[in-house]
């Protein structure tokens, strides 16, 4: 849930609108999820952390890596046609703001030096001085400045921050979404980043960075918290009230804290028991308030882990 929360948060940080529920539903792969273009870009967000995740055990963080995970990110997306050359550095000018160069707001460096500038960027991650938090935002802000891609910067360049202190040991898994204040901030984070180019404000740029993964964090470690005590409630309510149901319940609650929304056909697969046997259980976590139905339908029903889902800020429930 952390890693969806930071796929959507940063990528209605670019202009897309799907929520964290269509998101879901999208994975559950329900007659009513909406296979829209800006589902899919938060999928491939997903896809694209856990890519590059996968691969730090076999490669440093470095432009291969990131261009790996951009071709994940771009695929099937506006940004994935040939033309855009997904997971390829840019072989033209793109700039940012305005209609072309001239009257653009930032114009990054030139193709022909790009592949130079990414070199020093990985040269100063791996070599050049600095705590790994500093280091996470000027290599952020540096990425985005720079701008090697002709679509997906911005995603690629937050993607960049969890890679890195995922690598250096800061964190061991990605439980930070550092999208969730830069999109409440989004005005600031902008100016920040142009303030660098414009006047080297580093200093200020900095200062709103560290502040930022600061607010983050302690959001973070508060959510984690909310979970474990939640998972302790249920995971009682479930042993007191099912009985000889609760080695099955309790497999369900697992499945519930990586799968929050399920239909009873999604826990007779995950559970390998019978359609009657799912049904119940499914029922019966209904029964307890553990999910609640999303549908009104009959068939065919929809099942969401509500509790859960509201412990992350942004969650908004059809019921």
């Amino acid at each position: 849930m952390y890693v969806r929360r930071e796929a959507v948060l940063s990528s209605q940080i670019e202009g897309t609108h799907a929520s964290m529920m269509d998101v879901l539903e999208y994975e559950a792969e329900q007659e009513r999820a909406k296979d829209s273009i800006d589902v899919r870009e938060i999928s491939n967000y997903i896809r694209a952390m856990n890519h590059g995740l996968s691969r730090l055990h076999e490669l440093p963080l470095s432009r291969r890596l990131l261009c790996e995970v951009h071709r994940v990110l771009m695929d099937g997306t506006r940004g994935g046609e040939p033309h855009k050359t997904p997971g390829e550095v840019r072989k033209t000018q793109n700039w940012i703001g305005g209609a072309s160069p001239a009257s653009a707001r930032f114009v990054p460096p030139p193709p022909e030096v790009v592949g130079d500038v990414f070199a020093d960027l990985e040269r100063y991650l791996h070599d050049g001085p600095g705590t790994h938090l500093l280091k996470a935002g000027v290599a952020h802000a540096q990425f985005e400045t720079i701008h090697p891609f002709l679509d997906g910067n911005g995603r690629t360049g937050r993607l960049l921050i969890t890679f890195w202190l995922v690598e250096r040991g800061v964190l061991r898994r990605p439980i930070l979404y550092p999208s969730l204040f830069f999109k409440q901030n989004k005005g600031e984070y902008v100016d920040r980043l142009q303030a660098i180019r414009d006047t080297g404000g580093w200093e200020d740029w900095l200062r709103f960075f560290l502040d930022g993964m600061a607010q983050t964090a302690i959001e973070a470690t508060d959510t984690a918290m909310r979970i474990l005590e939640l998972r302790d409630e249920h995971r009682a309510l479930i042993s007191s009230r099912l009985v000889r149901k609760a080695h099955s319940g309790l497999e369900l609650l697992d499945f519930l804290f990586g799968q929050p929304t399920v239909t009873a056909r999604m826990v007779e697969k995950r559970l390998k028991v019978s359609q009657p046997t799912a049904s119940a259980l499914v029922a019966d976590f209904e029964r307890l308030g553990i999910l609640t139905e999303l549908t009104g339908r009959k068939k065919w029903r929809v099942f969401s882990y509500s509790a859960y889902l509201r412990l992350f800020s942004g969650y908004q429930s059809r019921t």
